[in-house]
């Protein structure tokens, strides 16, 4: 029987932030729990400090820089319909072996690797993607910094309510839960703790500012 993926990756996470890595105490305990019942990596290196480089490595396997979108650090909102800056379709990924090897791939949460038309997860692997598009965007209105609103549903635009990473989340279990005899890949990509520093007692607030 082969193995489900679900790889989980949190956006601007530092290594002291979670308490299993020396943190404040008491700010991280179902991932902690996890650490102690799983494993725990004490010596490892991101790739590139910023968002779209790494982004790119874990993609694709490769140094990020033989691409050249991943020489922008990071690409940003001012970048839509760029044709240049993105993560070809044609570019062999995870995702893409995964899937052709019969799994089923989803991507939920931030891609940030090149804006739509010309890139986006369902060109590179996923065959369904929920989430944003840019670097971050608010957690209640869901725009980018450029005010630009960024929630979608594969390559559609939705308006949804609700704090974003309840939303990743929601989407995320419903995948997960589905019925299905073939094996999945589940790309779990959350935007916190990136910026806007917002908690869901924050939204009078994120209605107040009309950009991040």
């Amino acid at each position: 029987m082969r193995p489900n993926f679900i790889f989980i990756l949190a956006d601007d996470l530092g290594y002291a932030d979670l308490g299993c890595y020396g943190g404040r105490a008491n700010c991280s305990p179902v991932l902690d729990r996890m650490a102690t019942e799983g494993l725990r990596f004490t010596d490892g290196y991101a790739n590139s400090p910023v968002c779209s480089p790494t982004r790119f490595a874990l993609a694709t396997g490769r140094w990020q820089y033989r691409l050249r979108a991943g020489n922008d650090e990071p690409i940003a909102s001012r970048h839509r319909g760029n044709a240049l800056l993105g993560l070809p379709p044609e570019h062999p990924t995870l995702a893409s072996l995964l899937r052709d090897a019969g799994y089923a791939t989803a991507l939920v949460g931030k891609w940030h690797l090149g804006f739509h038309p010309h890139f986006g997860p369902l060109k590179s692997g996923y065959q369904e993607f929920f989430g944003l598009t840019s670097g971050g965007v608010d957690y209640f209105t869901h725009r980018d910094p450029a005010g630009k609103h960024d929630l979608y549903d594969g390559d559609s635009e939705i308006e949804m309510n609700g704090y974003l990473t309840d939303l990743i989340t929601a989407r995320a279990v419903d995948f997960v839960a589905r019925p299905r005899r073939e094996p999945f890949l589940l790309s779990l990509h959350y935007t916190a703790p990136h910026w806007p520093w917002e908690t869901r007692a924050d939204e009078a607030e994120a209605q107040r500012i009309p950009q991040i």
